[in-house]
């Protein structure tokens, strides 16, 4: 215990170990708050769910932050409903059969230009007598555009842009543009919207005692949440989140499993000798010539992706590597050195020598070469997406920028779609990196004063 709080204490006097462990930490924090809020259930129906999951979220929308970079403020994505009071109700019985539902919405908006379309899902409760509804939208100036006059069926969409009738009433085809353009301006290819408050006004009647109307408001902008949606309308925030801990899983067991493997069986062929010694040597030669991430590609592409048999291979693939052959010639002066003759004299067997004496001997170096190897499984677990090879079922940060890749994200100028995975997977190799080469100067002697 003693020697832990000394070597934590030497690690807090490197600013590199303080800043890479703060950055591990964070990690840790996301990965705990994504798998605490999102079970893993949730996260695959999100990931994998369609138009009728993200259909409140519009296409290819970047994070609503960009707002604070330009002088043209976009506008931001929203949805409310009235059956969970983000809108405001009201039913005023007019006799015994039929009623009358208002539904109001009001909201400011501070944005420079139109929004890309705007939505009413219409939710009705009836038995025979189909409801109505009409449709009023209220300018800042204090213009009334009637949107629409209906009958409601027990679901039924409405889109502004896609209404026939509308585009003739507001005279354009760009009904958007037609219903937020400020009428002062002469600017008729690319007009400012009018700022300010707006209304919309939903007038129902049902014709049945039990009939009820409900709808759902939804606003598509040009910019949406924390982190953007991609090409099918997906929230970035879900794969940006829960691809942290898929991320760090897959490091530090392939790291944890690759370091201590190889120890294990170095110590093993080193202590019997002979004929096993041999046969590691000779393995650790072939696999050191054998194409890794070739064999990687050959295991995605014929038998299966699961992120899961990917690790597993790769620990298999790792644990006869170069460092075998450190370890063994390490494992080689230990075996000699006068506390093992003395074990042996007290009739010690193999296995206590093995595991008591000689691999404790060696978590120094293993401990730092651990921690840096963490960041190059990040990046395999990375690139094999970006291959087209990673898990169809998980929300990584590789899927994410394979995703981009293949919509040609970079050459229609949604950067965001790439930057964001690619910095988390920088920050994460930053962090590892950093408290590993601090561990390596407090567990080697030999670098403190370099």
């Amino acid at each position: 215990m003693t020697a832990l709080k000394n070597s934590f204490r030497d690690l807090l006097r490197y600013p590199s170990a303080v800043f890479g462990g703060a950055i591990i930490l964070i990690l840790i924090g996301i990965s705990i708050y994504a798998l605490v809020s999102i079970p893993y259930s949730e996260a695959v129906r999100l990931w994998r769910g369609g138009e009728d999951v993200w259909y409140q979220n519009p296409k290819y929308a970047p994070p609503a932050w960009f707002n604070y970079f330009s002088d043209r403020k976009r506008p931001v994505s929203f949805a409310v409903n009235s059956a969970d009071g983000g809108m405001q109700k009201t039913i005023t019985p007019n006799d015994e059969n039929i009623s009358t539902v208002d539904i109001t919405y009001t909201f400011d908006y501070n944005y420079d230009e139109a929004p890309q379309e705007m939505i009413l899902y219409f939710a009705t409760v009836f038995d025979q007598k189909l409801p109505f509804a009409s449709v009023t939208w209220v300018t800042p100036d204090g213009r009334t555009i009637r949107i629409a006059d209906t009958q409601l069926d027990h679901k039924i969409t409405f889109r502004f842009s896609q209404d026939q009738k509308l585009q003739k009433r507001v005279k354009s085809e760009d009904v958007m543009t037609a219903l937020f353009a400020d009428p002062e301006d002469t600017n008729t290819e690319n007009p400012r919207a009018l700022k300010g408050q707006y209304q919309l006004i939903i007038s129902g009647t049902t014709f049945e005692k039990a009939s009820d109307i409900n709808a759902e408001f939804v606003f598509h902008g040009d910019l949406y949440g924390l982190a953007g949606t991609d090409k099918y309308r997906r929230d970035l925030v879900l794969p940006l989140l829960y691809g942290t801990p898929i991320a760090l899983a897959f490091g530090l067991l392939a790291a944890l499993g690759t370091s201590l493997l190889t120890m294990i069986i170095a110590a093993v062929g080193t202590w019997y000798g002979g004929w096993l010694d041999e046969l590691i040597q000779r393995i650790t030669e072939v696999n050191l010539v054998l194409p890794f991430l070739a064999i990687l590609i050959m295991v995605g592409t014929f038998y299966s992706r699961s992120i899961w048999l990917m690790l597993g291979v790769t620990i298999l693939l790792s644990i006869f590597s170069g460092s075998i052959i450190t370890y063994r010639s390490i494992f080689l002066q230990s075996k000699e050195a006068s506390y093992i003759e003395a074990a042996r004299s007290y009739g010690a067997s193999s296995s206590r020598i093995i595991f008591t004496y000689l691999i404790p001997r060696m978590v120094p170096l293993l401990i730092p070469a651990l921690v840096s190897s963490v960041p190059s499984f990040v990046f395999l677990e990375a690139s094999l997406a970006v291959l087209g090879l990673g898990d169809p079922v998980l929300p990584t940060w590789g899927k994410v920028i394979d995703d981009a890749f293949a919509d040609g994200a970079l050459y229609q100028g949604r950067y965001y779609w790439v930057l964001e995975p690619a910095i988390l997977l920088m920050f994460t190799g930053l962090g590892f990196a950093m408290l590993g080469f601090a561990l390596d100067r407090i567990f080697n002697p030999r670098l403190r004063d370099i």
